[in-house]
């Protein structure tokens, strides 16, 4: 008896704390719902509910993806840090200049009425102060995801390009897209669940472990840690970061909707670094005379294995295995480069009613930027890698059954050198 009785008068002084902090008596002011409730460890904890997920839990992050967050730690990432709330000057025009929502409820629900979850879903909200930054996300790549929609196109008739467009884009691809608070407040979510706010509510310029890994931690986040494959990229070894090279002007966009990331101009490129004509060895620069306008960087010095992903169904996912491939350039057939399966299948949209038409238009193969660099690697070491051995060439026998019949097109073979 006298442990049910401590179980209930615990759960009572739980109530009455819970009452008291976000009951119908909330303080005026700054101590508006909002900041009571979020800048409170356990108000927070007891309040919050997990999301419903497909499959009845969260799904594991991808190597290289920030770790998968603890059920009961997930409350943390709606936590705000009260510290902030006297010092960043977005947090000191009040929650209700970004969220809406009603800063004088009492209780969850009616604090929550009209709320607005993710606010820079719509850059103009930022906007009202970042005029020009916003002004050019809103026809970023990273805010559009036009290069879902570029990349597939080819593929339908008049008919199916229209009704993907209405139908699946808007409401598959489209969801992918990247607001101004996935990357400088708010991770985004992966799987259905994310980490949450990364620092608190504070406003971040970047942490790549939490944003840049959260959407590209299938790939190549994973890739470039060493995670997947086992090849950290050695300017990851030496301390560089995503944003060393993949500057603010190119995640914020420059103003111009662009269809897909080829079609920009100034994006990175080894060269930027790595002049033409200032390598220290006579035997690399001629190695880079001999390849040059025929073989990307890529293509020599990419460390090995990289994910492939085939089999591409809506709703089913997809199929990964590591890989390590090299053929002609879809884009451009002079160059022999590192390539990646494109896990659209014949089928993948049949559900919605789409056979794609002109399926055979595309290869089921693009050039990939890997990101697993090093400096010396198989085929820099010798010739015989690529020009005896054939080394991690596509060949016939490895083309995706009932794939593209562009996928022939890609197959190279070296010649072979005399010695």
């Amino acid at each position: 008896m006298r442990v049910v009785a401590k179980i209930i008068l615990g759960a009572m002084a739980g109530l009455l704390v819970f009452f008291l902090q976000v009951g119908p008596g909330f303080p005026a002011g700054e101590r508006s719902s909002c900041v009571t409730c979020h800048t409170n460890d356990r108000v927070m904890k007891m309040l919050y509910k997990p999301p419903a997920l497909e499959g009845g839990g969260a799904k594991e992050g991808a190597a290289g993806a920030p770790p998968p967050v603890r059920a009961e730690e997930r409350y943390k990432g709606f936590l705000v840090d009260a510290e902030l709330l006297k010092n960043d000057p977005h947090l000191r025009m009040g929650c209700k200049f970004c969220h809406q929502g009603n800063d004088a409820g009492g209780g969850r629900e009616a604090a929550h009425t009209g709320l607005v979850k993710r606010p820079s879903d719509n850059p103009q909200i930022c906007g009202r102060c970042h005029k020009q930054i916003a002004g050019a996300y809103e026809k970023s790549l990273h805010y559009t995801t036009a290069g879902l929609k570029s990349g597939v196109h080819a593929r339908f008739s008049a008919a199916e390009a229209n009704h993907f467009d209405e139908k699946v884009f808007e409401a598959s691809c489209r969801s992918c897209h990247a607001s101004c608070g996935d990357c400088h407040v708010k991770a985004p979510p992966v799987g259905g669940i994310g980490p949450g706010l990364i620092s608190g509510h504070k406003f971040i310029r970047k942490d790549e472990g939490k944003t840049c890994a959260s959407c590209h931690g299938d790939r190549v986040y994973p890739e470039f840690t060493g995670d997947y494959g086992g090849h950290p990229d050695v300017h990851r070894q030496k301390g560089m970061i995503c944003t060393d090279c993949h500057k603010k002007a190119e995640m914020h966009g420059d103003g111009i909707a662009y269809a897909s990331r080829q079609e920009v101009k100034n994006r990175p490129s080894c060269t930027d670094c790595h002049k033409i004509g200032d390598e220290k060895l006579l035997t690399t620069k001629m190695a880079h005379a001999a390849h040059r306008d025929k073989v990307t960087c890529y293509g020599c010095h990419s460390a090995g294995e990289y994910r492939q992903c085939s089999s591409c169904h809506d709703g089913a996912g997809a199929t990964a295995k590591p890989g390590f491939l090299l053929g002609l350039n879809p884009r451009d057939k002079k160059m022999l480069t590192t390539l990646r399966m494109i896990p659209t299948a014949r089928d993948t949209f049949a559900a919605f009613g789409i056979g794609m038409e002109h399926y055979d238009t595309l290869p089921n193969f693009w050039n990939s930027p890997v990101h697993n660099i090093q400096k010396r690697t198989d085929r820099t070491r010798s010739c015989d890698a690529c020009h005896m051995e054939r080394s991690g060439f596509l060949k016939r026998e490895m083309l995706p059954e009932n794939g593209s019949r562009a996928n022939e097109g890609l197959i190279a073979v070296p010649r072979s050198i005399n010695k």
